[in-house]
């Protein structure tokens, strides 16, 4: 299943943007995978936190392998030492379990966070242990499929921006102005940025100033004092 969108997210996005409309022409139609379930798709951003992706399509699948279903109850009947042995932390293991038991005990309405405002469900979902704002948003986006994230807390994002807009840096102004210019297919537009982040658009670069190298240490010779 991949992120819900057509022409009329792209044609709105073009009448409002001409240069990301450019971007939309030249990349096409973007498929991006999602995860309908909810609960999974939550320990699975938990499981990806710090680390490449490709590592967390391996992590999750040792779960969903030794799982078969990952639901709370079959997290809790495991136990620690098994959800460890797939290869996550423990830090991330206690996470994981605890978000389980606020589930299976009713303490966390998983059902709820389905129906709220956007900024009420990443309020829930960051309130849990190891879900951040940036996690909660992207679950929004990359499960629930809301229409409109666009997420400052996003470098990738950050760099598609200046990449698309010549800018040197996007501070928190910059962003709310495109933001509100994109809205409310600021999730679309996000698909874009990501691409062009990636290298989608050969030629497009990324108008950051560069880091100054530091400076190399002259090597010792016999002349030196």
């Amino acid at each position: 299943m991949y992120f819900s969108y057509g022409d009329t997210e792209t044609e709105y996005l073009k009448r409002k943007d001409k240069k990301l409309g450019a971007v939309i022409d030249a990349i096409g139609h973007i498929d991006r995978a999602v995860d309908p379930d909810l609960f999974s798709s939550v320990v699975h951003h938990i499981l990806g936190q710090q680390i490449s992706t490709k590592a967390q399509q391996t992590l999750w699948a040792r779960m969903q392998d030794g799982l078969g279903t990952v639901t709370a109850g079959t997290l809790l009947a495991a136990g620690r030492d098994v959800i460890q042995s797939f290869g996550t932390t423990f830090k991330k293991t206690d996470c994981i379990l605890d978000f389980a038991s606020k589930v299976q005990s009713g303490a966390f309405d998983i059902e709820a966070v389905k129906h709220m405002p956007d900024a009420e469900a990443i309020a829930a979902l960051s309130s849990l242990r190891g879900v951040g704002v940036w996690t909660a948003e992207m679950i929004l986006l990359f499960c629930l499929q809301r229409p409109d994230i666009l997420s400052y807390g996003d470098l990738a994002i950050l760099r598609g921006m200046r990449m698309v807009y010549h800018h040197r840096a996007i501070d928190r102004q910059k962003f709310e102005r495109y933001r509100r210019r994109l809205s409310p297919y600021g999730s679309t537009a996000s698909l874009y940025f990501w691409a062009v982040a990636g290298g989608a658009i050969p030629g497009m670069k990324d108008f950051a100033p560069r880091k100054k190298a530091a400076p190399k240490k002259r090597a010792a010779t016999m002349e030196e004092p």
